[in-house]
């Protein structure tokens, strides 16, 4: 290995920590609350060194969130291919569990995201918006599929529904204990709740 690549991989790992630290801290704190110099504390290093890797605390933060959605997106490309051709339950309840395991099984990136999200600068939410409404085109997509098929009630405003799931997902971060809890049976509390709500 030259030293060109050791220090390629250096720059790399700290700016992996510089990520993982400012995750953590915003879940913590909040956006408003976290301070570059904690950042730097974290990750042990000092705060001007943060300037080699983001050129602010907006662009790291920005930077988690990406994260955050990519996290999810993968999430949903693996239910969606773990269920392709199945029945409607089966297919809603693998991408309910996907979400949730986006907020707590990957890192806390996703959580971050969706717990700091309406209070970051407005500069940060601009940015990350399109991300966003992406993957929740991709839920208002499945359930408009399911009310064409007839298996949601007639009437049943899809993007309200939409909402409502994202309100029951979402909110867990604020009091779920995946240490403690079970998440499948979370998942399936959610999908079968959910379920009842709309189905025909």
């Amino acid at each position: 290995m030259t030293v060109v690549e050791g220090m390629a991989i250096d720059q790399y790992g700290a700016r992996q920590r510089i990520l993982d630290s400012t995750a953590e801290l915003v879940i913590e704190h909040g956006v408003a609350g976290v301070a570059q110099r904690q950042i730097a504390d974290r990750v042990g290093i000092r705060a001007a060194s943060l300037y080699h890797h983001f050129a602010s605390k907006n662009e790291i933060v920005e930077a988690v969130f990406r994260r955050g959605i990519d996290v999810m997106e993968g999430a949903w490309d693996e239910a969606a291919d773990a269920t392709h051709g199945a029945d409607p339950y089966p297919r809603l309840a693998a991408h309910i569990r996907a979400h949730l395991s986006a907020l707590f099984d990957h890192g806390p990136y996703t959580a971050a995201h969706v717990s700091a999200f309406r209070t970051a600068p407005a500069a940060v939410r601009d940015a990350v918006v399109p991300m966003r409404d992406a993957y929740e085109a991709r839920w208002t997509g499945l359930l408009g599929e399911l009310a064409a098929d007839g298996e949601l009630a007639n009437g049943t405003p899809i993007g309200l529904s939409r909402l409502a799931l994202f309100g029951a997902m979402n909110t867990t971060v604020e009091w779920f204990d995946a240490d403690r809890g079970n998440l499948d049976e979370l998942a399936e509390v959610i999908t079968r709740q959910f379920w009842n709500g709309v189905a025909a």
